[in-house]
């Protein structure tokens, strides 16, 4: 999105810049502190939110910001916006209600905790940016209806491999070329990775254990492809998706005609799916067809071979680097990286990580207990599957031996949680 840097600059030579409130302090809330602050002319970070208040502190001021003043209460935090001060707060709703601000920008993770805010952001017509893939492939669809019928946009991130997916979807799709496959480089997949074998690596790299588990046991990776499918109508090829492992580095150009059946592919919307081990990794890739012979010659002639099947790829996603882009995006044009069609196509469904007891309480993504799996959405309901985004705090009234699928009637649901009804409000609204 070349064309946003030249409207920010103008935001810049005009004083006005676009003001962003953040939701969520922790690695990636950071990083996208640093960013803006250093490297986005034209865009503030006028507040920031975090259930702790240091960490706030902390990523002003490892942005170059010392002065940020804690507020408890709209006004006062609506009166720093308007004299240039910097604000911190344990409450994102105050981010949510003040004004001043154009966008959130919600980096949690989190998903019960999360909703109620997202709802409020909308409520008072302030767009939304998700580096949350977990709570946007449980309830985005009912999210983007509220956030339509605001007049907001919801979208998820660019730098997030699923908003480099849909950058380069809809590149593919503006020079002619149907988009049949949108796919995922990953390095590791092992489902039953957990926060104990992941320690030393989240150590290492300043991260939180259970999020790095999800990055390898799968769980990740399904909600990243659920939210394309969602967004461009795609679904599934199988449960969990095809998931071919290759030898680590071969080169994507000379395997991926032979990774996905090719029918599944030419018929239907098309499928999202990733692969192991292929270079150029950590990228992003779409396969696509194109009717023409005329047109097939060129695209032969541009390297991309003879097809039936051509390959487009970025080779790498940066994350909390672009997430200001998505942000300015929103606001400046109404435009947004990552956001579902209508009703979901895929949904992200509960596995067992080992044999579970009957009587136990389900710990969160990327834990000792459940890993994700794509599933078609119409399956997922005929089959009353329990979404993995709202498996936390749900008792088991059965055994589920290991890799078993948990279902709603395998469990107790925590009472009284917005997500929960959200859900059923999702389900109810795009019937099967």
């Amino acid at each position: 999105m070349i064309i946003v840097d030249t409207a920010l600059k103008k935001r810049e030579e005009s004083g006005n810049p676009v003001k962003v409130g953040l939701i969520g302090a922790g690695f990636m809330g950071q990083g996208i502190a640093v960013q803006i602050t250093q490297s986005v002319p034209g865009m503030e970070l006028v507040a920031i939110a975090n259930r702790t208040v240091d960490k706030a502190i902390h990523a002003y001021a490892i942005s170059g910001i010392e002065n940020a003043l804690v507020v408890s209460g709209v006004t006062t935090l609506e009166d720093n916006i308007a004299k240039g001060k910097y604000s911190v707060t344990d409450n994102p709703h105050l981010l949510c209600e003040a004004d001043g601000i154009d966008v959130i920008i919600e980096v949690t993770g989190a998903i019960e905790y999360s909703t109620s805010v997202i709802m409020n952001a909308i409520k008072h017509k302030k767009h939304v940016v998700l580096m949350n893939a977990e709570i946007d492939g449980t309830i985005g669809p009912i999210l983007k209806k509220y956030a339509d019928e605001a007049g907001v946009i919801l979208t998820g991130c660019d730098g997030d491999q699923p908003g480099v997916e849909m950058n380069l979807y809809r590149f593919v799709k503006s020079i002619g070329v149907t988009p049949v496959l949108c796919g995922n480089i990953k390095g590791l997949h092992d489902p039953y990775r957990n926060p104990t074998t992941q320690k030393g690596f989240a150590e290492k790299w300043k991260q939180n254990p259970s999020m790095v588990t999800s990055f390898a046991d799968g769980t990740k990776i399904s909600f990243e492809q659920a939210l394309v499918a969602n967004a461009t109508g795609m679904t599934v090829g199988k449960r969990g998706m095809h998931g071919p492992t290759v030898a680590y580095g071969s080169s994507l150009h000379d395997v991926v005609n032979d990774l996905y059946p090719l029918e599944q592919l030419l018929e239907g919307p098309g499928i999202v799916d990733y692969v192991v081990g292929a270079s150029p990794g950590p990228g992003v890739f779409v396969l696509g067809t194109h009717d023409n012979p005329i047109q097939q010659h060129y695209l032969n002639l541009y390297k991309l071979g003879e097809g039936p099947l051509y390959l487009f790829y970025t080779p790498y996603h940066l994350c909390h680097f672009e997430a200001p882009l998505t942000a300015a995006r929103a606001v400046l044009f109404n435009d947004a990286a990552l956001t579902p069609l209508a009703g979901p196509t895929v949904d992200v469904i509960t596995a067992a990580k080992t044999d579970l007891k009957a009587g136990s309480t389900l710990d969160g993504l990327g834990h000792y207990m459940t890993y994700g799996l794509c599933e078609n959405y119409p399956i997922s309901r005929q089959e009353n599957l329990l979404p993995i985004g709202l498996a936390e705090g749900c008792q088991l009234v059965r055994d589920i031996p290991k890799d078993g699928i948990i279902t709603y009637d395998d469990v107790i649901l925590p009472s009284g949680r917005l997500c929960d009804k959200l859900r059923t409000e999702q389900d109810q609204l795009f019937k099967l």
